[in-house]
């Protein structure tokens, strides 16, 4: 007697989308066929105002908004007879206001304490031959100020551009990029850059690497998204995690594991803020760059840089996201002039600074 035919089992598994699986989409597909990566629970059209800030790598991404026609927030702008390469010289066009690089979660938290008049920024200064120093943005100027009254002119320009692009956003786009943090042992404060490396002197009694985890990176960068929200509560936010990998460690690990740790810690900060607030994407630039199917090619000669071309493939999914046609984005950009430099080349990366003390 015959047996009747066993029906195909079913799982979770069976109705997924190619997507859902790496041999289709991603063996098979390789690099150039990827779609679908980035799938936002909220869009934005290209008249809403958004704001960039982050690491080295976010400095691509404000200027590529602006030449795809949307509407990127520049709340700090140079006198307007400043010749750009100048102006990016002084800060200036790297992100939506002049506040350099921030690398890390608690960074972020403390300018925007300091923007939003939740805390008062140190007094503190670096002296360098006869002038000085922000310790705060050591490589903003290509000089040192004259006097303590004009780094707190200055900084206090950037807190009320910083104040103004809480404000005026609908979309905020923040690019996390580092754990490992140097701060004032007793003050609490951090810096940007370890002291006496851009600028300044080490002292071991006064300042402390403090490298966060998990819990400390996640905790400092939901209050920072709760502290712009309760100026602006309309506010939107995409986290990215920099591909770029770390210059240098002073955890004691190798430099290739302390940058995996670092990017695992980031990477999962961004996808539990994501998978747990409606105001909050993750934009997958980290995976884009260093999936193993680009075979580092995106990489420049340092394995470290990131080549224009990786830039341009970035852009063109997060415009794909949005349900814009990244050639047509592509064909209405404006054209850079002549004289422009090609920004891969351009990226002030002030954490590039501690391989200068590494052996020769």
């Amino acid at each position: 007697m015959n047996q009747p035919a066993r029906a195909a089992a079913t799982t979770p598994y069976t109705s997924l989308p190619s997507r859902a699986f790496w041999r289709s989409a991603v063996a098979e597909a390789g690099h150039e066929g990827f779609s679908e990566l980035w799938k936002p629970k909220f869009g934005f059209g290209t008249d809403e105002p958004i704001a960039t800030f982050g690491s080295c790598f976010a400095q691509h991404i404000g200027p590529a908004l602006k030449r795809a026609g949307f509407a990127w927030l520049l709340c700090e702008k140079p006198p307007r007879t400043t010749p750009e390469e100048l102006a990016r010289a002084h800060g200036y066009g790297l992100f939506s206001a002049r506040t350099g690089n921030i690398y890390t979660p608690t960074l972020l938290l403390q300018w925007l304490e300091w923007a939003l008049e939740r805390r008062v920024p140190p007094t503190e200064v670096w002296i360098e031959g006869n002038g000085l120093r922000d310790p705060f943005r050591p490589r903003l100027e290509p000089a040192p100020f004259e006097s303590e009254k004009e780094i707190e002119k200055l900084r206090n320009v950037t807190l009320r551009a910083l104040r103004k692009c809480v404000g005026e956003a609908r979309v905020l786009i923040f690019t996390l990029g580092l754990t490992e943090r140097w701060i004032h042992a007793a003050r609490g404060y951090e810096y940007p850059l370890c002291p006496g490396t851009a600028a300044g002197q080490f002292d071991p009694s006064v300042h402390r690497a403090a490298p966060l985890d998990f819990n400390e990176a996640l905790r400092a960068m939901r209050k920072a998204l709760d502290l712009m929200r309760s100026v602006n509560p309309e506010l939107r936010f995409v986290l990215t995690v920099s591909p770029v990998p770390l210059s240098a460690t002073a955890s004691g690990a190798h430099v290739l594991t302390a940058t995996t740790g670092a990017k695992a810690v980031l990477r999962a900060v961004a996808g539990q803020l994501a998978e747990t607030r409606r105001d909050t994407e993750y934009f997958p630039s980290y995976e884009l760059i260093t999936s193993p199917v680009t075979g580092g090619r995106f990489f420049a000669a340092d394995h470290r840089s990131v080549t224009p071309a990786g830039v341009a493939s970035v852009m063109e999914h997060f415009f794909a996201g949005l349900g814009l046609d990244p050639d047509a984005v592509t064909k209405r950009a404006k054209p850079a002039r002549k004289h422009r430099i090609r920004e891969a080349e351009a990226v002030v990366c002030d954490e590039e600074l501690l391989s200068a003390f590494g052996p020769r």
